[in-house]
């Protein structure tokens, strides 16, 4: 059995066992005195089109949830940057995700679940969240059409889609009629003037994940 790594008390990157070997993990804590007690685990896009855990739109996210006192952990899946393994069509990639909120929640029992993903990391993220106790979900531009959505359940907990609408990847009709199939709905924050990427509105980003989750924030982190 692994030694299992302590939670980080400062920003930067740590190394776990995951079930293809070593998974590359980067940690964005807060500002000192501003801890909220959650943890919120990051997906990047599509490893095959240039994912990474350094991808913008995912570290922005990171920022912004930690700018409101979550942690956040990125990750990279099987086979991207020191992450060891092969791409797995999205199959490995969740269990991948599970071995990094397995951590988190051995290592921060007490706190709050959170998890985020971006275009396919979306995905990923909600298929993950079926076998966890997530306390807010956050999908931005999620992948319908181009990843099988039929069986993908809403998380049982708040939940945050951001869909830029001129996106040039994911047809954005796709996910608004995905969204107007569910029983229960998201909060759908739809992004006017930009594509996929987000590019020139990540600050715009920024503030849409802030707004959209802020009423759902776990209590300050004692100690």
């Amino acid at each position: 059995m692994d030694d299992i790594p302590a939670f980080p008390s400062e920003s930067g990157p740590l190394h776990l066992t995951g079930p293809a070997g070593r998974l590359e993990v980067m940690v964005d804590l807060p500002e000192p005195g501003q801890e909220r007690a959650g943890v919120a685990v990051l997906c990047h896009p599509n490893p095959p089109d240039g994912g990474t855990l350094h991808n913008k739109v995912v570290t922005m996210t990171a920022r912004a949830l930690s700018e409101l006192g979550i942690a956040a952990v990125r990750f990279n899946f099987r086979g991207v940057g020191q992450s060891e393994g092969t791409f797995d069509e999205g199959r490995g990639e969740i269990l991948d995700l599970l071995a990094v909120t397995d951590w988190v929640r051995k290592v921060r029992p007490d706190d709050a679940l959170w998890l985020g993903g971006f275009s396919f990391g979306s995905w990923v993220a909600l298929q993950g969240a079926r076998q966890l106790p997530v306390k807010q979900m956050i999908s931005i531009a999620p992948p319908v059409g181009l990843r099988a959505f039929d069986g993908v359940m809403p998380p049982a907990c708040p939940w945050l889609v951001v869909m830029p609408e001129a996106d040039d990847i994911v047809d954005p009709q796709q996910v608004y009629a995905w969204i107007d199939s569910l029983k229960e709905k998201p909060t759908l924050v739809r992004m006017p003037d930009t594509g996929h990427f987000f590019h020139r509105r990540l600050m715009d980003l920024r503030g849409a994940i802030k707004n959209g989750v802020r009423k759902n924030l776990p209590p300050p982190r004692h100690g």
